[in-house]
């Protein structure tokens, strides 16, 4: 009498579970390891970090979400340069900048390079 069953098993399937989990883990971590932009830095001091005292006339520009206004008075994105440069007695005076509710970052940002690329140099962001 013979015990040993020589029958043919079914060969078993390996599960793909484990590695589809692995796969699944490196996608995600290598989602939240990498950067899809650069970032670009703004130097703007704040007001409360306090600085050199206030002179000349007063240069505020409220960033609105579809405008803009200098000293409150709405004016273009293309008037305001020419109107800080007669408010200003050289671009090293302080401009102030101001965004309000709703204004978009970008447009802030805008603003700022457009500032910057005319001579500005010394320009302040408050609330």
């Amino acid at each position: 009498m013979s015990f040993v069953d020589d029958t043919p098993r079914p060969r078993r399937k390996p599960s793909l579970t484990p590695m589809i989990d692995v796969v699944f883990l490196l996608l995600v971590f290598f989602m939240l390891a990498s950067r899809f932009g650069t970032d670009e830095v703004l130097p703007l001091p704040l007001a409360s970090q306090g600085g050199s005292g206030y002179q000349g006339a007063p240069r505020l520009v409220d960033v609105l979400p579809e405008g803009l206004k200098l000293n409150g008075v709405e004016i273009t994105a293309e008037a305001l340069l020419p109107a800080l440069q007669d408010l200003s007695a050289n671009p090293a005076d302080t401009v102030i900048l101001r965004g309000q509710d709703q204004a978009p970052l970008q447009r802030v940002v805008d603003v700022v390079t457009a500032l910057r690329g005319a001579g500005h140099t010394n320009i302040v962001l408050v609330e």
